[in-house]
């Protein structure tokens, strides 16, 4: 009688364990639970950073897409009134977020994420047709290494040291690609950049420390494809190839997007692997 209580009682102590750690072998050797796992822990918050004569409303396609897919998304909208001011107004918008975040910047907001992205919430860096700096360099002595077919005389300058494109040519320096009316709405719409901006040493280059993706536009006039080949591989990061103008996050988003996704998925399954 007593050797059979002590045998249920080791039973009753001893099943519920096994069973857990059997249940625990399942799950790490289970492929499908393996990506829910990534699925949970992927990062969610995604902050979209535009770049010189435009506004955060050209992100609407691509915020359009990831807020379908799940991911809670910000646009930063940037005085445009020097680099100072512009990392400051991305860094606030980083502030208001809840967790990790892919930062994404699309021309001289490149410049702008490569300083605002050492923030620590921040995870992987996407170049979309964008500059790439190193610690040091500004914005036009990298463009200018390789430049690009947009005429010097195309951009205007204001009395007050601020730039813009010329609105007649618009349309064929930046944005071949996009229906004709919407291209000149945006050539009347400019957000003019203040000239300094350009010629703002970078202070610290977030891409050292952190996985980044560069989206190269194939028939960008603006960003030499080239030169943002050479970027891109002196960092080490993902490059995609779109064929697409310099506004490709606008004519082509879904395939932004996917690179965004892209990252946002491969810094869960890092994250992942290193526990």
């Amino acid at each position: 009688m007593a050797k059979a209580i002590l045998r249920n009682r080791v039973s009753a102590f001893v099943l519920p364990r096994v069973c857990v750690a059997l249940a625990s072998i399942a799950i790490a050797a289970s492929p499908a639970l393996k990506a829910m796992a990534a699925e949970i822990d992927a990062v969610k918050n995604i902050v979209l950073v535009h770049g010189a004569n435009t506004d955060g409303s050209g992100w609407r396609g691509v915020y359009d897409i990831l807020k379908k897919d799940g991911y809670r998304v910000s646009v930063v909208q940037e005085p445009l009134t020097g680099l100072s001011d512009d990392v400051a107004a991305t860094k606030r918008v980083i502030d208001q977020q809840d967790g990790p975040i892919i930062l994404v910047g699309h021309s001289y907001g490149g410049t702008i994420i490569t300083v605002a992205g050492a923030d620590p919430k921040v995870r992987a860096l996407v170049y979309v047709a964008a500059l790439q700096p190193d610690v040091g360099e500004t914005t036009n002595q990298l463009a200018a290494s390789i430049p690009g077919d947009i005429p010097a005389s195309d951009i205007k300058p204001t009395k007050d040291g601020f730039l813009f494109v010329d609105p007649s040519k618009f349309a064929a320096d930046v944005a071949t690609d996009l229906p004709p009316a919407q291209a000149a709405y945006m050539a009347n719409a400019q957000m003019p950049v203040a000239a300094a901006a350009f010629d703002a040493p970078v202070s610290v280059a977030a891409w050292h420390d952190k996985p980044s993706y560069g989206i190269v536009a194939t028939a960008d006039r603006a960003l030499n494809p080239m030169l943002a080949r050479w970027m891109y591989k002196r960092s080490g990061a993902k490059i995609t190839e779109i064929k697409g103008s310099h506004l490709v996050y606008i004519s082509q988003p879904d395939l932004v997007a996917g690179v965004i996704e892209t990252a946002a998925h491969a810094v869960a399954e890092n994250t992942t692997k290193t526990q």
